[in-house]
């Protein structure tokens, strides 16, 4: 196994770090120095001098890419098993960090181990609030319950790392990504809990709260945004072939259609592409059979509101789509762009 440690301008708490992890004797370590600059270079070489081996950038690029220079010199030298990823300022125990590996070595097939902290006892307001809303919205959208989607400990097996050096993000985004990608690719996530550990509230945490939350928030947005703007586009077209037809069947279909072209296109070539643009042989009929399924759900259920209930045709409207837009989320993740 090996043990990578992104570091940004650390202090003697991962050189201690290193001396504990030595004692369980889990394999080599490698640490990426993101551009922490000459004052800390002694940090560094008594790293070195304790067997570790150290990878520098020569200016601050992100921990998403100082993740991905360790996994691609792993790649390249091994040793081939697996490999598991702890933060540099003592918020990862050792014994935590075995834990992982424990996990991984259970597994029977590619998948990701997370070690999940349990945010009991004393723990930051911000990071309890930020880890709570962030694991909300993951479930919201991706339909899969991740307890701690922040943690930087994270385990994989060596067959994943050509993936994840291909997961975009450069900074804190990339673990966000991580999580995205993996849910698309039908990698499973396993989480192992473990000690929460905050030192001094956390003030040696690199994490910006605005600028950092927006590009972590940033994956999810975009994995909204295209549902969000064709259901825009369908009701706009609704009310205006409505009012020039007064065909509420027409109306629905001619919306319905002109909303799922958009949506299919946004979807192949940017929400769910991962990078990688679907073919679109594999994943057009299926969503358009899905298509031909809401559109029945669309109709079934707008007839219902408006003309059962006699709920104004608005109102009618917003509860269709509220109603329909998790089952749609679910079936294109699920079904038409799943590797």
């Amino acid at each position: 196994m090996t043990i990578l440690i992104p570091a940004y301008e650390p202090d003697v708490r991962l050189l201690n770090l290193i001396m504990q992890l030595q004692t369980f004797r889990l394999g080599p370590i490698v640490i990426v120095d993101d551009g922490s600059g000459p004052k800390y270079r002694g940090i560094f070489e008594t790293a070195e001098a304790y067997g570790c081996t150290v990878l520098t950038h020569p200016v601050n690029l992100g921990k998403g890419r100082a993740l991905k220079t360790g996994f691609g010199h792993i790649r390249e030298f091994g040793p081939q098993g697996y490999v598991v990823c702890a933060d540099s300022d003592g918020q990862h125990l050792p014994h935590d960090i075995k834990r992982v590996m424990d996990a991984l070595q259970q597994q029977t097939g590619p998948g990701m181990v997370l070690g999940s902290r349990k945010f009991a006892g004393k723990v930051p307001l911000r990071s309890r609030f930020g880890n709570s809303v962030t694991r909300g919205v993951f479930k919201l959208t991706t339909g899969t319950k991740v307890y701690d989607t922040q943690t930087g400990l994270r385990g994989f097996p060596y067959s994943m790392l050509d993936w994840l050096c291909e997961v975009p993000g450069d900074r804190f985004e990339y673990e966000m990504n991580m999580l995205l990608n993996a849910n698309k690719e039908g990698y499973p996530v396993t989480e192992v809990f473990i000690d929460t550990v905050y030192l001094d509230h956390n003030k040696s945490s690199h994490f910006r709260p605005l600028v950092d939350s927006y590009r972590i928030y940033l994956p999810i947005l975009m994995f909204s945004t295209s549902s969000v703007i064709s259901a825009l586009i369908d009701f706009a077209l609704l009310f205006l072939i409505q009012y020039m037809t007064s065909n509420l069947f027409l109306s629905v279909v001619t919306a319905r259609l002109c909303s799922s072209i958009f949506n299919y296109t946004m979807n192949r070539k940017y929400v769910f592409s991962g990078g990688k643009t679907s073919k679109i042989s594999k994943s057009m009929p299926k969503y358009f059979a899905l298509v031909v399924l809401v559109l029945f759900m669309n109709y079934g259920l707008l007839y219902f509101y408006n003309q059962q209930l006699i709920i104004p045709l608005i109102i009618a409207k917003v509860l269709t789509e509220v109603t329909i837009f998790l089952f749609s989320y679910w079936a294109q993740r699920r079904f038409v762009y799943r590797s």
